[in-house]
């Protein structure tokens, strides 16, 4: 293992991984995110704004439409670690909790799982991003989105700067259709620290912005480079890829060194012809099992994969699941 505190000029970069097996890379996306709860209080109280006001030596101690976070209902975008974690969270400080994902998931405490985005959105007063970027994440809040919210509600985006859609948020901000908004996440940010940022949520009311530092903490540093470390070993040793988010997730059973075997995972010629979306594949012993999600297939070439792989000389038993 070598290791370099700082980044590498891209000549000297190319030089050094020339004979290497495996590049971890240190980025300003993170995945720890301990801002959120902070920045509901935040928002809720327009302290954001208070403080920008105390700096110009302004004084302007008022309530209206300040509220506490207590009875308030949190949607959450993206329940996964992050998202569960803050459910948690949110519900000791008296919140209600919504979540939305992709897939079904056993929700923690009394957080509930909605139906749709759309449901999330019209009933929730906080709503906080947690989702990776993905072709079907980008833009995934726009302004049908934030029409959908509630007049008043708040948006925090800590995952991707791609996920929101900004002109939109500009426009829902200024016109007061949201009561505020925290971003850390932007499209395109800086490489380097300095005067270098823009954007159309600058001098919205309201609105907290910070530079990409959700995970900035000393702890966070320490612990991501352990998480890392970790994934790149299992998908070397392994072939897991649990946590990417431009790969296919397979997570296979590790296999013991006395087992005296090699786990193959390939696509056969019989789908060579057709887009593979995702394939599974695992073995025991003799026998192997492999599982495909295919798309873009009509009926008839359907049956024609089923019979060549059933016809296949190792074939025990073949199905057709949907």
């Amino acid at each position: 293992v070598e290791t370099h505190a700082k980044a590498l000029p891209e000549d000297e970069l190319i030089e050094k991984i020339r004979d290497i097996h495996c590049i971890g890379i240190r980025s300003k996306t993170k995945l720890t995110r301990r801002l959120v709860i902070a920045e509901i209080v935040l928002l809720s109280r327009q302290l954001g704004d208070r403080n920008n006001e105390m700096h110009q030596g302004v004084w302007s101690k008022v309530s209206a439409n300040c509220f506490e976070i207590r009875g308030k209902t949190l949607g959450i975008v993206g329940y996964g670690h992050i998202g569960s974690q803050l459910s948690v969270l949110a519900e000791s400080m008296g919140m209600r909790v919504l979540f939305h994902d992709v897939v079904p998931l056993m929700p923690l405490g009394t957080s509930r799982q909605v139906n749709s985005l759309d449901e999330l959105l019209e009933n929730s007063d906080f709503v906080t991003l947690h989702v990776p970027e993905t072709e079907d994440t980008k833009n995934m809040i726009g302004e049908h989105e934030l029409n959908k919210m509630k007049k008043g509600s708040f948006l925090i985006n800590a995952s991707r700067g791609t996920i929101v859609h900004i002109p939109a948020l500009a426009k829902a901000l200024r016109s007061k259709h949201l009561g505020g908004a925290a971003v850390d996440v932007f499209p395109k940010e800086p490489a380097a620290n300095g005067k270098f940022f823009e954007s159309e949520l600058q001098n919205c009311p309201n609105t907290l912005l910070t530079p990409h530092i959700g995970g900035s903490t000393e702890e966070a540093q320490k612990m991501i480079g352990v998480e890392v470390s970790q994934a790149l070993i299992k998908f070397i040793n392994y072939g897991t890829s649990i946590g990417a988010v431009n790969f296919p997730e397979v997570d296979l059973r590790a296999i013991k060194a006395e087992e005296n075997s090699i786990l193959l995972m390939r696509i056969t010629n019989i789908l060579a012809d057709h887009n593979v979306d995702k394939q599974f594949s695992d073995s025991k012993g003799k026998i192997a099992y492999l599982m495909a999600d295919i798309s873009d297939v009509t009926p008839e070439q359907i049956q024609d994969i089923y019979r060549r792989v059933s016809e296949t000389p190792t074939n025990i038993v073949t199905r057709v699941l949907y």
